[in-house]
């Protein structure tokens, strides 16, 4: 991605926080998002937003949001804008809790869901299928970048079954350092009280609905996501203590075993997803194609005059997707040609 960030936007954090709260988000006119309800294995439920093409058999898009996202977030408005330009099925599953209503279980979800992200991804796949639709690409941004990019290593050459093209936007792909660098001085200051605001709340009423859950007075003490993590969201699902959960659910040390085409977009100069804990060649597979320009923030990358736009990067990211399903379809057709 050759990206340039616009002079009167320098540094991370403006190139992080202005793109969130004033860019422009869409290029079209707004289509309305249509929400399903899909009850999980374990009792639970899973909301999905969706938008459709005018051809129902174009491809699908599916987009796995951030920490504490949505479909009302900056990104995925600007997602489902390049997807109406370009006329493909856009869908976005919320992970649990955060489609606006608390959900049933007694969990929520984290950084390396890859179960919950197969499991969509499968009940997607055979739905477009079912309507004579050939190609779904899935992307994830931020925390959602990392599960997918965790599910495709799991599963490696098999996971083209399910998706034929993935990307992570932002995605903190070594949870360690990255919850080490947000936890840390403005990033703990701004970006960690943001997200404590919202997750803390949504905590507390998991706790109400399964009393005993987790020790709730730590819980209110945690001043970081670290402490945060050990209380509630390691415990909860499968693992011992925040170290244990950052280093299982991370995606950079398993990348070399993905299978798929791949793309890992990070801006050098996020706030909270240091340089220096980005994958580089050697630690990836020859699947896995690494864009790190210097500039864009996180989940930013605005362009244009004041406010600017943010859909530099759906535009980027949705050519790439494209271009790798096309030369899905090329391998496909000399092979059986």
């Amino acid at each position: 991605m050759h990206y340039k960030a616009p002079a009167w936007l320098p540094g991370g954090h403006a190139q992080t926080i202005w793109p969130a709260l004033f860019a422009r988000r869409r290029r079209c006119a707004v289509l309305p998002l249509q929400r399903e309800r899909w009850a999980t294995p374990d009792g639970d439920f899973v909301d999905v937003d969706r938008q459709h093409a005018r051809v129902p058999n174009r491809p699908l898009l599916v987009l796995f949001h951030g920490l504490e996202g949505s479909s009302q977030s900056h990104y995925a408005e600007a997602f489902a804008d390049w997807a109406a330009e370009h006329d493909v099925n856009f869908a976005l599953p919320h992970f649990r809790g955060c489609s606006g209503e608390i959900n049933h279980a007694p969990r929520a979800y984290h950084s390396g869901d890859h179960q919950e992200v197969d499991w969509i991804l499968k009940r997607l796949r055979q739905e477009h299928q079912d309507q004579g639709g050939k190609y779904l690409m899935a992307a994830g941004v931020s925390l959602g970048g990392n599960a997918l990019m965790r599910w495709a290593a799991e599963h490696g050459a098999k996971a083209k079954a399910h998706a034929d093209a993935v990307a992570s936007v932002c995605s903190p792909l070594d949870l360690a350092l990255s919850g080490a660098a947000i936890g840390q001085g403005f990033n703990r200051q701004v970006y960690t009280r943001m997200f404590l605001r919202s997750m803390k709340p949504k905590a507390l009423a998991k706790w109400a609905q399964h009393p005993g859950l987790f020790d709730r007075k730590r819980l209110l003490a945690a001043r970081d996501l670290y402490e945060f993590d050990n209380v509630f969201t390691a415990p909860l699902h499968g693992f011992k203590n925040t170290d244990d959960y950052w280093a299982r659910a991370s995606a950079k040390p398993l990348m070399k075993n993905i299978g798929i085409p791949a793309l890992a977009l990070n801006a050098l100069n996020d706030p909270f997803v240091p340089a220096h804990s980005l994958p580089k060649a050697d630690d990836v597979s020859p699947w896995v194609t690494l864009w790190q320009p210097a500039h864009g923030g996180h989940v930013g990358f605005a362009q244009g005059g004041m406010p600017g736009q943010v859909r530099a990067l759906p535009d980027a990211v949705g050519e790439w997707l494209m271009d790798a399903v096309g030369q899905t379809l090329q391998r496909q057709e000399c092979i059986h040609g």
